[in-house]
């Protein structure tokens, strides 16, 4: 092993030292560009990094145009994006005098017979089946313009709360996978707002994403004791709503509009209950079909999930208040039971004081134990009793008609107490459906604003 280090030390030595005085392509005067036995020269030396002071760093420069989102997926939390990349170097050992070549100052080289830097994105995930471009040019000078195609498949952190009013932003680190700083420096080719408005431009014809703005800073990595120099690109996108406004908050919102409007039905109405019923279902109908639309991660929900969710909580909920006051209305036993004194506090009072419930004014009520109290009725009853036996008969038979009309009216004042404590429940339910779907309008509508403004 010594030996042969001690062999390679000196013939690397010898290479270089050759290439630093072949400092310039031999050129003959028939023939425009360098010649070939000189550009030979150069492919032989394709393993080495292409300076003549190795202490040196080749210096990368970095450029790319983001030509397209091709897709989000926010339950693996990869995003797909398709750029045009461009790599600017400078390579040593090409380079010549155009007057002694004809005026040729730039020539296309293929790709495999010349060093390359080997910049990846270091989010990237899964095989690069990009197609590549099999040339590059060089540049009298020594300076190398490689443009290629990438298809990037990057790991991001998709937050999808405000969905479909998101805005994702994801990070794009260029750098090398193997030179350290040592032996390869990275900076920028354009400015950062070059690249952001070159970007824009092709995106602007895109579909479901549009790009807000790039922004970049350049950073070493450290792992250990290596540094790799690095260019981090984070690059900010947001969704467009319209396709889930028209197909999921839209067709929501006209089923719970019905909902809303069921509460004029009367609440002790048994069409009213099958109508809920029958919305119920085809609410679970609607939430099934989008489900499909809707993203699902596992860190959490979006918000319009939670809506969707509440809705049908809403729906479900105001069914069983018309189930039980349909139960209260409809049941033999509750129509002679008296309003629970809770009930009537909790209920009748504090609940309709709440909602500005107004009972309307009774009727007076005729007392059915007040027969005996004035003076003139008993004189009528000792009139009575002194009277035949057809007419005592009359007047008992008056009576019964009479208990039984205050026995009729009292169960049509127990029943309307019960029907006015179904109307103060389906009130107060009335009034927190607005309140909440008038909350959710405000947050649809800021959120919006917010998603317009970036």
């Amino acid at each position: 092993m010594g030996e042969f280090r001690g062999l390679l030390i000196p013939s690397l030595c010898f290479l270089f030292g050759a290439a630093a005085v072949l400092s310039e392509l031999a050129c003959k005067d028939s023939h425009s560009g360098p010649t070939y036995e000189s550009l030979q020269s150069v492919f032989d030396k394709k393993p080495f990094r292409p300076a003549t002071n190795l202490s040196n760093p080749t210096v990368t420069n970095i450029s790319f145009t983001l030509y397209a989102v091709l897709g989000v997926n926010e339950k693996s939390q990869i995003l797909t994006t398709f750029l045009w990349l461009r790599l600017y170097w400078y390579h040593e050992f090409l380079q010549w005098d155009p007057e002694k070549c004809g005026g040729i100052t730039k020539i296309s080289l293929p790709v495999e017979e010349l060093w390359m830097p080997d910049i990846i994105v270091y989010e990237f995930i899964d095989e690069d089946k990009s197609q590549r471009c099999p040339y590059i040019y060089v540049n009298h000078t020594g300076q190398i313009r490689y443009d290629r195609m990438l298809r990037v498949l990057s790991s991001c952190n998709l937050e999808i709360f405000n969905f479909p009013f998101d805005v994702q932003k994801c990070s794009l680190t260029f750098g090398s996978y193997m030179h350290t700083i040592r032996d390869v420096r990275v900076s920028l080719a354009l400015p950062i707002e070059q690249i952001s408005e070159n970007s824009k431009k092709y995106l602007e014809t895109s579909g479901e994403w549009e790009l807000v703005k790039i922004q970049g800073e350049t950073d070493i990595l450290k792992f250990g004791i290596d540094e790799w120099d690095i260019i981090t690109f984070w690059v900010t996108i947001k969704r467009r709503p319209v396709l889930y406004v028209v197909n999921l908050i839209i067709p929501s919102s006209f089923l719970m509009l019905v909902d809303i409007m069921s509460f004029y039905l009367p609440p002790h109405s048994v069409d009213r209950a099958s109508f809920k019923m029958t919305l119920i279902l085809g609410y679970t109908v609607f939430l099934l079909i989008m489900n499909d639309l809707l993203p699902s991660t596992a860190n959490g929900t979006p918000l319009i999930g939670i809506y969707f969710s509440v809705c049908l909580a809403l729906m479900v909920i105001s069914l069983l208040e018309t189930v039980i006051i349909t139960y209260v209305l409809h049941h033999s036993a509750m129509k002679y039971r008296p309003v629970p004194r809770l009930v009537r506090v909790m209920v009748l009072g504090y609940l309709a004081r709440l909602i500005c419930y107004t009972r309307p004014p009774s009727q007076p009520e005729t007392p059915s134990n007040n027969i005996t109290t004035d003076p003139q009725e008993k004189m009528k009853n000792v009139e009575v009793s002194q009277a035949s036996p057809e007419l005592q008969q009359i007047c008992r038979d008056l009576g019964m008609v009479r208990a039984h009309i205050d026995s009729l009216r009292l169960q049509q004042d127990l029943e309307e107490e019960w029907i006015h404590v179904g109307y103060v429940l389906d009130y107060l339910l009335f009034r927190v459906y607005l309140v909440l779907i008038t909350l959710y309008a405000l947050v649809i509508t800021c959120m919006w604003c917010i998603w317009y403004n970036l």
